[in-house]
C-alpha cells in the first residue's frame, strides 16, 4: 500500500512539474497559437481569454528587457521591442542583441532563446555524424596538387596540371534522392548578374522538392529543425520550410535592378559579376563544370584538417574564362549537410562568423545578409555563406 501511495505521489509531482512548463510564457512571448500548450503568450490571448498567468509580467508593458520576449509581435504599450524590425525603427530593448541574436531583421527564424557558440558546435557535431549520404573514400578521390600562400591567390597562374576531381562514383551518389533533387535545381540559373531569373512552374516545384527532400526526409534535416524548434526559432516544421524557401530562393537584384540573384544561386550555382566569379561554394557544381571542360582548376590556398569527407578546400580556378580568387567549399558532403550547415549559421549568426565543430575539428563559416530588400516581417535574404580561410 505504501509503495502505491509513493508512486501516486511521484506521478502527481511529475505531472504538476510538467504542467507548469505548459502554463508559462517563459521563452514564448510573441509566438503564434500552439495547441500543445494549455495557455498562450501572444497579443491574441487577451481577446480569447487564454493567456498564461505570467503573460502580463513577462510579455507586456513595463519590461525594458527582452527576456522571454524575443520575436514577439509589435505592441505599442511596450517601452521597447524585441522583434526583427526593432533595429529599423531604433526601438529595441537594450539587451536585444545579447538575448535575441541581435542585428534586427536578421536571417530567418523567429527570435526565441539565445543560442550559444557551444550549442552551435554541439549541433554541428550531431549533423556531421548524421551525414549518411556523404561520399566515401571509395566514391570520391581528389587531387589538390599545388598549395599557394594567401599572397599568391590573385596571380591567375595555373599551377596544377591535372583536374581537382580524379574520380567520382556518380552512379552511387547522384542516384540518392537528395543529390537528385539538388541537381534538378542547380541547372535552373543564369550565371550573369543583371539578367532576370524567370522560373517555370516546374522549376519552382524543384525548389520545393529540394527543401522537402533534404530537410523533411532526412534524419539530418529533421535534427536541424528539432534543434531550432527547441530554441524557439520556429513554431512548426512548415514554418521552417517556408522560411528556408524565402531565405534561400527569394529573388533580389545584384545588378541593373533586375531580379537576378538569390542565396541559393550565389552560393551553390555561382554567378559572374564585373568579369569575375562571385559566390560559388559547392563541390558538386565544381565537379560537374570541371568534368564538362568549363572549369580549370589552378591551385588551393588552404586544406582542412580532415582525413575523410567532408573536407574543406579554398580553391583558385577559372570558370569559362572568369577567375575566382578563393572559392572555398565543403568537399564530399551531401547536399543536405551543405545546406544545413549554411542554414544553421545564417539563422543563428546572420552577418557574422559561425564557429562549428566537425569531427572534433574547428570550422568557421562566414555569413552575409542582403541588406537592400527584405521578406516577411523584415527578414533579410541570405547574401553569402562560405568556409572562412583559417588564420594562425
Amino acid at each position: 500500500m505504501k509503495v502505491i501511495l509513493l508512486l501516486a505521489l511521484c506521478v502527481t509531482l511529475f505531472c504538476q512539474g510538467y504542467s507548469n512548463t505548459l502554463d508559462s510564457c517563459q521563452g514564448r512571448c510573441g509566438y503564434g497559437t500552439d495547441s500543445s500548450f494549455s495557455c498562450q503568450c501572444n497579443p491574441s490571448c487577451e481577446r480569447f481569454k487564454d493567456c498564461c498567468s505570467d503573460y502580463a509580467d513577462l510579455c507586456k508593458g513595463a519590461s525594458t528587457s527582452c527576456k522571454g520576449r524575443c520575436g514577439e509581435q509589435y505592441n505599442s504599450q511596450n517601452k521597447c521591442h524585441c522583434n526583427s524590425k526593432c533595429s529599423q525603427h531604433d526601438n529595441c530593448c537594450s539587451d536585444y542583441a545579447d538575448l535575441c541574436g541581435g542585428g534586427g531583421g536578421g536571417g530567418g527564424g523567429g527570435g526565441g532563446s539565445v543560442i550559444s557558440d557551444a550549442e552551435i558546435k554541439a549541433i554541428s557535431e550531431t549533423l556531421y555524424a548524421l551525414d549518411s549520404n556523404k561520399a566515401s573514400a571509395s566514391e570520391l578521390v581528389i587531387d589538390p596538387q599545388a598549395l599557394v600562400p594567401d599572397s599568391q591567390t590573385s596571380s591567375q597562374t595555373d599551377l596544377s596540371s591535372r583536374p581537382l576531381f580524379r574520380y567520382l562514383d556518380e552512379e552511387a551518389l547522384f542516384s540518392k534522392p537528395t543529390y537528385a533533387a539538388f541537381l534538378a535545381v542547380l541547372d535552373n540559373y543564369q550565371r550573369m548578374t543583371g539578367q532576370a531569373e524567370d522560373f517555370s512552374p516546374q522549376q519552382l516545384a524543384e525548389q520545393e522538392a529540394f527543401l522537402r527532400e533534404t530537410m523533411s526526409n532526412t534524419e539530418l534535416g529533421r535534427e536541424l529543425f528539432s534543434f531550432l524548434y527547441t530554441k524557439g526559432r520556429y513554431a512548426s516544421e512548415e514554418e521552417f520550410i517556408q522560411d528556408l524557401k524565402m531565405m534561400w530562393f527569394g529573388l533580389y537584384s545584384r545588378n541593373n535592378n533586375k531580379m537576378d540573384s538569390s542565396g541559393f544561386e550565389h552560393i551553390f550555382a555561382g554567378e559572374v559579376k564585373g568579369g569575375k566569379v562571385s559566390g560559388f561554394h559547392n563541390w558538386i557544381q565544381f565537379y560537374l563544370l570541371e568534368k564538362n571542360g568549363l572549369l580549370e582548376y589552378y591551385s588551393h590556398s588552404f586544406n582542412g584538417p580532415w582525413t575523410t569527407y567532408p573536407d574543406v578546400l579554398g580553391m583558385q580556378f577559372k570558370w569559362d574564362g572568369y577567375f575566382k580568387q578563393v572559392g572555398s567549399a565543403i568537399i564530399g558532403c551531401s547536399p543536405e549537410f551543405d545546406f544545413a550547415m549554411y542554414s544553421l549559421c545564417y539563422i543563428t549568426r546572420p552577418g557574422k562568423q559561425c564557429h562549428l565543430s566537425l569531427g572534433g575539428k574547428a570550422l568557421v563559416i562566414q555569413t552575409y545578409t542582403w541588406d537592400k530588400t527584405f521578406y516577411g516581417d523584415g527578414k533579410k535574404f541570405i547574401a553569402s555563406a562560405f568556409p572562412a580561410t583559417p588564420r594562425n
